[in-house]
Parts: C-alpha cells; sequence; structure tokens
C-alpha cells in the first residue's frame, strides 16, 4: 500500500538527524528515560509541524532599536485534545510551543464484546468549535480509534478542515482510513511504516508506545 504525501498528510523531512532519534527509540534495549527523552524531541517537530498548518495575520512590533518588524502570529484560537492514554505524552511538547494553549481529553477503548470503538469519556473546552485543534495520538494504525476521536470533535461542532492529526507514526492502513471517512482532516507524522502485522502492530514499529512511555511494559 503506498501513501503519497500531499495537501492533507505532512510527513516530516526525512533527515539523518530524525532517523537517529528514530533508531533510538524503535530500539527494543533502550531505557525508559531515553526513551521518554528522544520521543519528546520528535513529539516537538511534530506539533512544530502541525502548527505550521494552522492560519497566521500579520503583526507588527518593535524591536530593542527602535525598528518596526513585519511578522504574523497563529490566527485562530488553537486547542490541544489528547486520545487517553497515549495521547498525554505528546501535551509537554504542545505546551512548550504554545504555552497556556487548553487542551481536552478523549477515552476510546475497544469493546471487548463488539471489538468497535468505544468513547468512555471526554472533556472538551466548551468553545471547542471556535478553534482549531491539533488531536494529538502517537501511533494511527487501523485507524479506528481515530475516526471515533474525530467523529467526537465534529459532534461538537469543530469542522474537519479545523483539525489537524498529530502522531509519531502512522501506517498506511490507518492513513487511508482516515482519509476515506474525513478526507479534510490533515495529518501529521514523523514515520509511515511498511504496514500492519497480523495482531494490528506497526512494521517495523515501536511496539506498545503508551506502555514504553509510561513504564507499564514491564512487571
Amino acid at each position: 500500500m503506498t501513501v503519497v504525501d500531499d495537501s492533507t498528510l505532512h510527513l516530516l523531512p526525512q533527515t539523518p538527524r530524525l532517523r537517529a532519534l528514530h533508531t533510538t527509540i524503535r530500539d527494543r534495549s533502550v531505557d525508559r528515560d531515553t526513551f521518554v527523552l528522544t520521543s519528546g524531541r520528535i513529539i516537538r517537530q511534530l506539533v512544530e509541524a502541525g502548527l505550521e498548518l494552522l492560519p497566521f495575520e500579520p503583526r507588527d512590533v518593535q524591536t530593542p532599536v527602535g525598528r518596526t518588524y513585519h511578522g504574523t502570529r497563529v490566527a485562530p484560537p488553537i486547542c490541544g485534545v489528547s486520545i487517553a492514554r497515549a495521547g498525554e505524552s505528546m501535551e509537554a511538547g504542545l505546551r512548550a510551543v504554545a504555552p497556556g494553549v487548553r487542551i481536552g481529553k478523549i477515552l476510546i477503548q475497544r469493546d471487548p464484546v463488539t471489538k468497535l470503538p468505544k468513547l468512555y469519556y471526554s472533556k472538551l473546552p466548551a468553545d471547542l468549535a471556535d478553534r482549531h485543534v491539533l488531536l494529538l495520538d502517537p501511533m494511527l494504525a487501523t485507524g479506528g480509534t481515530a475516526l471515533a476521536a474525530i467523529d467526537v470533535l465534529i459532534g461538537a461542532g469543530v469542522a474537519q478542515e479545523h483539525i489537524v492529526f498529530v502522531n509519531l507514526l502512522s501506517a498506511p492502513e490507518g492513513i487511508a482510513a482516515v482519509r476515506e471517512r474525513f478526507p479534510r482532516v490533515r495529518m501529521v507524522t514523523s514515520s509511515i511504516e511498511e504496514r500492519l502485522n497480523e495482531n494490528a502492530y506497526m512494521l517495523p514499529g515501536i511496539g506498545d508506545f503508551g506502555d514504553r512511555y509510561f513504564g507499564t511494559d514491564v512487571a
């Protein structure tokens, strides 16, 4: 399955430095502190790339030497929404580049009987419909959770084109699912993986990101 980078899918430049960071977090033997620190560096790049997709407006400021600098600033109010639990790992990166940003949360889990994504909890700003939303989740695998989360945002009044889905790794299957259902939602990722295996893990992959980040992958 081939995925082409275009106006709705934004892949970080695959520089040697980014590949070195990926090498660290994909290493099964890396310690948790290094995993958290290194993934945070990639997440920071992803958030910056996501903000680049938002509308900007002119803003003039006075420099310390008395000159006017004709600059810009993000035009719309923004909001982050993390998909718990793994998406919470991306909140610090967003706050680092957008201090004071409001962050909502969505909890979606697979129903043990139907095997379908089920919404268990959401807490979103009351004025969410007036904001551009950075939806945060490190993994886009099958796309089931992403579709359910986007449904929640649209149900709260957010336009598709006002949603930027930010994730660390993306499987072609998940990208295709989001594109088919929500063609105007934009996605930002640092890697497009080869495919999913029979257990819906990405290849070459990273394992369970949430377990590795929060330290719940060991007894």
